[in-house]
């Protein structure tokens, strides 16, 4: 995807109100999925950035790993196009120097965790990294609505403590294995829960899946059908900073070994 970099960006750093008719207004808390009205006034051709909420967690910076849900809809007609929200599973954008666009970078980083953030664009200047331009031209103006759940940094790790290795020992017969116990929140099923892992094949325990070669931590939904059966009854009732051993047996085992680095309770 070709990404094209606008000359100037319109930030402003309200709630959501704007010139009359020409800003979408959007309502819903943190972590819900927002309800946007879209104005029947002109969107104009330049990017237009508002921070809706600002939040009380840390600070992204470059390099980051930076997820957030994003719910993405067209101007015209207010036709939905995108949102992580129906899939449970919040995007990943690394700030480490790859190509993405200016209006996601300037969206997303230097913004405390829990902050909301609209963008107003054309297409083209709108999409973020690996975001096909399907079924809109670069020219149709879209509303994005950002919830920002965190930086990380891609090798981030529970502190003071070496990669995640699967035990020798461990088998798919074997219950979930406590293997670092964290003093941080609870986890509980439905929150969202930020993840280091690595996952190795039965028998051979080579291993076949890790969020570190895919480059850095991943949020999840904590329910059936947006992660591994295996990890719900196996993360849920933890605490952050803790590392769980998980088997997940079936037709082709596979051997987890999760790190919990945050978790942020749905709204």
């Amino acid at each position: 995807m070709r990404l094209f970099w606008p000359a100037l960006l319109v930030l402003t750093t309200s709630c959501g109100v704007a010139e009359e008719g020409t800003q979408p207004v959007v309502t819903g808390r943190f972590g819900s999925k927002p309800t946007v009205s879209i104005p029947k006034g002109q969107p104009g051709r330049t990017p237009r950035i508002t921070v809706l909420s600002v939040g009380s967690g840390r600070r992204t910076v470059p390099g980051d790993v930076v997820l957030a849900d994003v719910d993405i809809r067209r101007w015209s007609g207010n036709r939905p196009y995108l949102s992580t929200y129906d899939g449970n599973q919040p995007t990943s954008v690394v700030f480490d120097g790859r190509k993405v666009a200016e209006t996601w970078r300037q969206s997303l980083i230097g913004r405390p965790a829990g902050s909301r953030v609209m963008l107003v664009g054309p297409a083209a200047e709108a999409l973020g990294p690996d975001l096909p331009l399907a079924g809109v031209s670069p020219a149709d103006t879209l509303v994005l609505v950002f919830d920002i759940l965190g930086g990380y940094p891609p090798d981030a790790r529970l502190v003071g403590r070496t990669l995640p290795v699967v035990p020798a020992d461990l088998t798919p017969a074997d219950p979930p294995r406590t293997l670092i116990d964290g003093s941080g929140r609870e986890v509980v099923a439905g929150s969202k829960v930020v993840i280091q892992y690595v996952a190795a094949a039965w028998p051979s325990r080579a291993v076949v899946d890790s969020s570190y070669r895919r480059g850095g931590p991943s949020a999840f939904t904590l329910e059936a059908g947006s992660v591994p059966a295996a990890w719900v009854g196996a993360l849920a009732g933890r605490r952050v900073g803790s590392r769980v051993a998980v088997p997940s047996p079936g037709e082709r085992p596979v051997l987890y070994v999760i790190d919990i680095l945050d978790t942020i309770t749905r709204a």
